[in-house]
């Protein structure tokens, strides 16, 4: 990490709960623009055959804190293991 990055971080860290959502939500999408148009087509792509497979009945749609937690769980064990 850049002496930049973790002042900038060390700020950002002081912000409500909040303020650091959208500052995340920026940063996201700042990096969205970044993406070659021919990845973003196959991002497309993939969201929309996800969905029909939702729309199917083939798989289930987990409650956003259940999935937000199996990441975090996922995450944690990898971190622990590398």
């Amino acid at each position: 990490m850049t002496q930049a990055v973790a002042q900038i971080l060390e700020e950002a860290e002081q912000l409500s709960a909040s303020e650091r959502a959208e500052l995340a939500d920026r940063l996201v999408e700042s990096l969205a623009q970044d993406i070659p148009a021919d990845i973003a087509q196959a991002q497309t792509n993939e969201v929309r055959q996800r969905i029909a497979q939702v729309e199917r009945g083939e798989v289930a749609i987990l409650p956003g804190a259940e999935a937000l937690a199996q990441v975090r769980r996922t995450v944690a064990s990898a971190r622990a293991a590398g």
